[in-house]
């Protein structure tokens, strides 16, 4: 053997077939162990475990007034919170200090957004502003509104106070960043629904823990953007200010925040749209707002009521989405424009929009037609009928198409995996996740995964586990497959690029509640229905990184694939696709983290399993024990799916690119013909 000889490469066909003959022996050993040690447990049904832990959570309860951390802390955490959101409501939505409406009306409060994104922003974006405001009270859902703007404002307050300086802190300190990424992951990771239980223990039902599960969620953006904005300013101009003499701090409030703000700007959007999201779904612990009359019409199947609420929010997200982008670009066009005085136009712009604020301020503060918003321009109703019209009609007139899409989905993937996880011997299961870890990820990983199936199994939610992870992976495959289509096409065509980048952005805006509405009134309360809305959901992610992942791949190799001779087809199959592998499993991993979040909602509307589990332990005292083992069953089950998707991706990353695109287009450039 001499110097020059190629090192020896693994079979590119191992590890396909590998998974094949797990899946072959798995399907084998279900056919004989049918049945068998499947652990099932009945809806009303307690384990040891779960009684346990309701005794653990009724101590909790009964020693809040007692126990040194409620009384010299979480208390007073939950009292500050409660304030806030209380004094916020008082300002805007609820009668208070004695008064039969809030201290600014409905006039006052739409002046003031109307006037804020027009300092901030543009005329356009504050048109748009006032149109949406107007809007909630034409919706009569005015006082809702209100509700969820003041309990999303509190926990945006909070969550930027704690981020923003732990995301400088991330973005000065390597070791820091080390530290907090980790907790980062799982907090992004975790699904939203299970922040919920074991909250109302310590903060009990209403505005703070619905506040405090917001930040949990809305926290990791601003910290990560933040961080990323500081390691982005440029070397150049810090080594410049430290040549002047500047100290750390003011390198830091002259040089670092300055050149970062725009981009710190872009995480308190991302910061302001995930509080919105989740505060919608922190209606099942009382959060005041839309989120609750959503819920409400939810459990009563009112598509239209559902609907009219879930415009609201709709508005609400858009016009908080454009106000906080629009104040981003006129910061970093104020920045280009350097410290020049303001022009005397502006400054008479800026006294005339406070002037006139002013005015509207004082008027819905003394005058009650300015307060409360005309209930005679009620168009909600109009909403709502039309709502439930289209909803009667589509049952109605699109029942062949619908209910042949669910059950194509459901007997052709929906039943079949779902007959093999709960069917299968828990025991088999574990060996065939573990091997099937070991084969696309690493030994570690496999430990990892073998370790939360033994957790499912001690939990004693092994049947509803199966069950929601056959609903997560059924969704899952349908995000990718609708993913790599619409996203290789969109990759490959600037035009489709233009018309589906702002549906993709307004599928990315809107809360995860909103797709239960119109699903709902297609498909009725079904376990399909949750399976859509997931899709629905999580679809504009897995779009937007393969469409970059293909737009990414280099020029050249697309033009010598097609000097070669390929097909279109060819190109994208042999070329583009295998080169973006990465952005792929990237958009498998992401969206099945969304999926994932979005199956557990949907035990609102009969998806069942462990969202349902969870749910019945809010509403029922005896199954409180069984709601938050269903929510760490949950967490296991994310951990589980995401070092998978982790673990492979990062297996794909590393392995040697001797397979996929280059290789047979080698061959072909060598042959001169096509593939």
């Amino acid at each position: 053997m001499t110097a020059t000889t190629a090192p020896r490469r693994r079979p590119a066909w191992s590890r396909p077939y590998l998974l094949l003959g797990i899946l072959a022996v798995w399907v084998a050993l279900w056919a004989a162990f049918r049945g068998q040690a499947t652990l099932p447990l009945d809806g009303a049904e307690l384990t040891p475990l779960h009684v346990r832990i309701g005794r653990i959570a009724e101590a909790v309860d009964n020693g809040r007034n007692e126990s040194p951390l409620f009384l010299y802390f979480v208390n007073y955490v939950r009292l500050f919170i409660d304030d806030l959101v209380t004094f916020v409501q008082a300002l805007i939505s609820r009668p208070s200090f004695g008064r039969p409406v809030p201290v600014v009306g409905w006039l006052g409060v739409t002046g003031i957004a109307g006037a804020l994104t027009l300092l901030y922003g543009n005329l356009r974006v504050a048109a748009l502003t006032v149109a949406g405001f107007v809007s909630f009270g034409l919706l009569g859902l005015w006082e809702e509104s209100m509700d969820t703007l003041a309990l999303t404002l509190a926990a945006v307050l909070l969550s930027l106070a704690a981020g923003i300086p732990l995301g400088v802190w991330a973005g000065l300190s390597d070791r820091f960043d080390r530290l907090v990424t980790p907790v980062l992951d799982f907090m992004q990771t975790m699904p939203t629904f299970v922040y919920l239980a074991p909250l109302t223990l310590f903060f009990l039902i209403g505005p703070a823990s619905a506040t405090v599960a917001t930040m949990i969620y809305a926290i990791p953006p601003a910290i990560r953007i933040t961080s990323h904005a500081i390691r982005q300013v440029p070397r150049e101009s810090v080594e410049a200010g430290v040549s002047l003499g500047s100290t750390s701090w003011q390198l830091l409030a002259k040089v670092r925040l300055p050149l970062a703000k725009r981009t710190i700007i872009v995480g308190v959007n991302q910061t302001v749209m995930a509080a919105l999201s989740m505060v919608t779904i922190a209606a099942l612990i009382d959060a005041p707002g839309l989120g609750k009359t959503v819920l409400k019409a939810l459990e009563t199947l009112d598509v239209g009521t559902s609907f009219n609420a879930g415009l609201a929010i709709v508005v609400m997200a858009i016009v908080l989405d454009r106000g906080v982008s629009a104040a981003g670009r006129r910061v970093e066009a104020a920045r280009r424009a350097g410290r020049a005085r303001r022009p005397l136009w502006r400054r008479l712009q800026v006294a005339a929009v406070v002037a006139v604020t002013a005015v509207l301020v004082y008027l819905s503060h003394v005058y009650v037609w300015a307060a409360e918003f005309p209930g005679e321009a009620d168009l909600g109703s109009y909403v709502r009928r039309g709502a439930d019209a289209a909803g009667r009609w589509a049952q109605a007139d699109l029942y062949a198409t619908t209910n042949g899409l669910k059950n194509l989905i459901t007997y052709s993937l929906l039943n079949p995996f779902e007959a093999v996880l709960t069917g299968s011997p828990w025991w088999l299961v574990l060996l065939v996740v573990t091997a099937v870890a070991l084969v696309v990820a690493t030994p570690r990983v496999a430990l990892v995964c073998a370790a939360c199936l033994a957790l499912l199994v001690a939990l004693g939610l092994w049947q509803d586990a199966m069950v929601t992870l056959a609903s997560t992976l059924v969704a899952t495959v349908l995000v990718m497959a609708l993913g790599i289509v619409v996203g290789v096409w969109i990759g490959r065509d600037d035009r489709a690029d233009r018309v589906m980048r702002p549906l993709l952005d307004a599928g990315q805006t809107m809360p995860a509640f909103v797709y239960l509405v119109p699903i709902l009134g297609l498909f009725g309360a079904t376990r399909f229905t949750a399976i859509i809305a997931a899709v629905v959901y999580a679809a504009p992610v897995a779009i937007k990184l393969v469409a970059d992942g293909v737009r990414g791949v280099p020029a050249g190799a697309v033009e010598a694939a097609t000097a070669a001779g390929s097909s279109t087809w060819q190109i994208i199959s042999k070329v583009q696709v295998p080169m973006a592998r990465g952005a792929v499993a990237l958009a498998a991993s992401q969206g099945l983290c969304y999926v994932l979040a979005m199956v557990v909602v949907g035990g609102l509307v009969g998806a069942g399993a462990l969202g349902y589990d969870v749910v019945s332990g809010f509403s029922q005292l005896q199954l409180r024990g069984k709601g938050l083992a269903a929510g760490l069953a949950i967490v296991v089950l994310g951990t589980m799916l995401a070092a998978i998707t982790k673990g492979s991706r990062r297996r794909g990353v590393h392995q040697p690119p001797v397979t996929g695109a280059r290789r047979p287009l080698r061959a072909a450039l060598r042959s001169g013909g096509p593939w």
